[in-house]
């Protein structure tokens, strides 16, 4: 089987690997920069933009691709999967009209609200910055500001967090309505969900859903959760497939929930094949959505995509051809903690171009498994470019032991430019998650 994976991250290095290890598949890749672990998977590769749909599909054709897998989600947004599926090649991700779910945050509201879909937030959208003062006061300020479109995880703004009171609120909505973030000049507010955020990922065949583990990601780029908003600094998740503060009936419903959605969508007429991923937050009431995603999480793909033992290319031409209720997913039961490199100056600006030094063969022997992103390989070396380098994610039976590994293993990354937060997965951190949430009577 020839398969073609879309996309030069770390979330497609660990889709590649995924699909290498079925054994079954020759891979061909297209990303626009060169990542050197894809590069090592794949029969052949294309350096091209995603987004270029003629270029990917012409490539697909030639190549005679019976399977493509697109990772990053604007190639989604700009109709990749249907123009593929008119050519006759099947695709294992979602069309642009299913991928709504993520690429219009007001398309994904009101589908939620049409269908009584539990687990949602008040919200309101405005493309007038004083209309938008009135239901930011009925919350006193205490509200979420996110862009309509794709903002690469960065344009989401919290009080609490981003800004404090209503005039600083009212600052961001006219930022992003003049400047038009996300593509349009608009805004989602929401009221602020209180708790813990976790991932639930899952495959889905447009009729079932198989959930894999909850994932807690860490968006900011700080230890202790300070300064700007990233597209994940790193990750992690637990043997048992819980988290230490999520209880078994919260991911249950967000599995529900999930559910409900791929059934919404499909009512539709817009139905739903491929990974898909929920963003819930475990709050006092219930799990709340903070946002759904079409395509698996980045960093949280490499969380759970290390641990399946249930062959991925099968589960893939389930999805196709809605067979999944009768698959068994059989995951390792085992903890992983993923931490990411990235420049210097990420999240605000990056050092671009600087020459990361990463000895692969000692970090694969501490055990931990190495996930190239978005770096451009040269004459051997691997250089930053603005977004993530690199990520590391020990495995093992234990969460603590995952953290300690995945430590190990980044000791075998230099570079003078580079940073990463420690802090993610440690007892210290995790602690205090499990505090705040029974500061609110969720433990």
């Amino acid at each position: 089987m020839n398969v073609l994976v879309v996309g030069g991250g770390a979330r497609e290095h660990a889709i590649c690997d995924a699909v290498y290890r079925s054994k079954n598949a020759d891979i061909y890749s297209i990303m626009h920069n060169l990542n050197p672990g894809i590069e090592f998977l794949s029969k052949e590769y294309l350096l091209e933009e995603e987004t270029n749909i003629d270029r990917v599909v012409d490539y697909a054709k030639k190549k005679e691709i019976d399977l493509a897998l697109i990772g990053p989600e604007a190639p989604l947004e700009a109709g990749l999967t249907d123009e593929l599926t008119r050519n006759g090649i099947s695709v294992c991700s979602p069309t642009s009209k299913a991928a709504r779910i993520e690429t219009d945050k007001e398309w994904m509201r009101n589908l939620l609200r049409k269908y009584g879909i539990h687990g949602q937030l008040k919200y309101e959208t405005f493309t007038d910055v004083k209309k938008s003062k009135r239901f930011i006061e009925e919350f006193d300020g205490d509200v979420a500001i996110k862009p309509i479109g794709l903002t690469g995880g960065k344009g989401v703004k919290v009080s609490g967090d981003h800004f404090y009171g209503t005039d600083e609120a009212l600052e961001y909505v006219e930022e992003v309505i003049n400047q038009k973030i996300g593509g349009k000049a608009k805004v989602l507010i929401e009221e602020k969900a209180v708790g813990e955020e976790f991932t639930l990922q899952a495959f889905s065949d447009g009729n079932s859903i198989l959930p894999l583990h909850a994932v807690q990601d860490h968006k900011r780029l700080f230890p202790g959760d300070e300064g700007p908003n990233t597209g994940g600094m790193g990750s992690y998740s637990c043997a048992d497939g819980l988290l230490p503060f999520l209880p078994r009936s919260s991911y249950e419903e967000a599995a529900a929930i999930l559910q409900e959605i791929i059934e919404a969508l499909n009512r539709e007429g817009c139905k739903y094949i491929g990974p898909i991923y929920g963003q819930f937050m475990v709050t006092a009431e219930c799990p709340k959505i903070i946002e759904i995603n079409a395509r698996f999480g980045d960093p949280e793909a490499m969380n759970v995509l290390p641990l399946l033992e249930t062959d991925f290319i099968e589960l893939c031409t389930s999805m196709l051809d809605g067979s999944l209720s009768n698959k068994k997913l059989r995951l390792n039961k085992k903890s992983t903690v993923c931490k990411y490199v990235v420049p210097e100056g990420y999240g605000v600006k990056s050092m671009v171009g600087e020459k990361v030094l990463v000895d692969e063969k000692s970090i694969k022997n501490t055990g931990s498994k190495l996930f190239y992103a978005s770096v451009n390989k040269k004459d051997d070396f691997v250089y930053t470019t603005s977004s993530r380098s690199l990520a590391v994610v020990g495995i093992a039976d234990a969460l603590s032991d995952a953290e300690k590994m995945c430590e190990d293993a980044l000791n075998y990354v230099q570079g003078k430019h580079i940073f990463i937060r420690h802090d993610i997965g440690t007892e210290e951190l995790i602690e205090k998650r499990m505090k705040h949430m029974k500061k609110l009577n969720v433990m």
